[in-house]
């Protein structure tokens, strides 16, 4: 496996293509500014009704290779199944512990697929945990210093939640949509002999969009990603809210 690097995003998602849906134009926003930005699937979704497990991994690089993300890695757990085991958490602080970010973005605490909120409280406990200096651990058979991620926010996916604040995309909307679009097996392809799946209809594409725009309509841009915080979130100055 690739060997982590340091990063200042690191977002996790529990199936290939969450992280795309919940927050791919927040991440390419953040890789054209110039801060470094890794994705972690905790599973490779080969319990998906459509498409494989290989072809997924596929379609996962070329998806960071459009948001412009140069380390994308997973976790190997088990999709349809995830836990918030203790060897989950484990797994998950080692790989915290070796990207080392300082922000971590984690998937929906409430949704229609249970992984999703499993893998979202699995995330939080997983980062306070690996701040702990008597908790061991190892990558590549070297013992980690323990790391704390500073931040903590989840990306809305299905279910239509209140946002705690949104973050302005505006001519990042493409991109997103493009790296959403690069897991084809998934998503709307009119010459797809698979079943179809609510995730596969047009609709659901034109839903992704319509809430940019909305979520981006509310704080007077053209789009923007909506985020839940783990703690109340503040600014220095008043000056400082656009």
């Amino acid at each position: 496996m690739h060997t982590p690097t340091p990063v200042d995003i690191l977002a996790i998602g529990a199936h290939p293509d969450d992280v795309e849906l919940g927050c791919g134009g927040t991440l390419a926003k953040h890789v054209a500014a110039g801060d470094r930005v890794a994705i972690l699937d905790l599973t490779r979704g080969e319990m998906g009704t459509r498409g494989t497990a290989e072809l997924r991994d596929s379609e996962a690089q070329e998806a960071a290779r459009v948001l412009g993300v140069t380390q994308r890695l997973n976790a190997g757990m088990r999709d349809g199944f995830l836990e918030n085991s203790e060897a989950n958490q484990r797994v998950l602080i080692a790989f915290i512990r070796a990207f080392r970010p300082r922000i971590v973005l984690a998937t929906a605490p409430k949704d229609r697929h249970p992984d999703h909120g499993h893998a979202s409280q699995l995330i939080v406990d997983s980062c306070f945990k690996a701040g702990l200096q008597a908790l061991t651990s190892e990558w590549e058979g070297k013992a980690q210093d323990a790391h704390r991620p500073e931040h903590i926010y989840h990306y809305i996916q299905y279910y239509d939640l209140v946002p705690d604040f949104s973050v302005d995309i505006t001519g990042y909307m493409d991109q997103k949509m493009a790296s959403i679009q690069a897991h084809k097996t998934q998503f709307f392809d009119a010459s797809s002999q698979e079943p179809q799946t609510v995730i596969s209809s047009p609709g659901f594409l034109e839903g992704i969009e319509a809430r940019s725009c909305e979520w981006g309509r509310a704080m007077y841009v053209t789009h923007a990603e909506g985020f839940l915080t783990e703690r109340r979130p503040g600014v220095a100055l008043l000056t400082d809210l656009l």
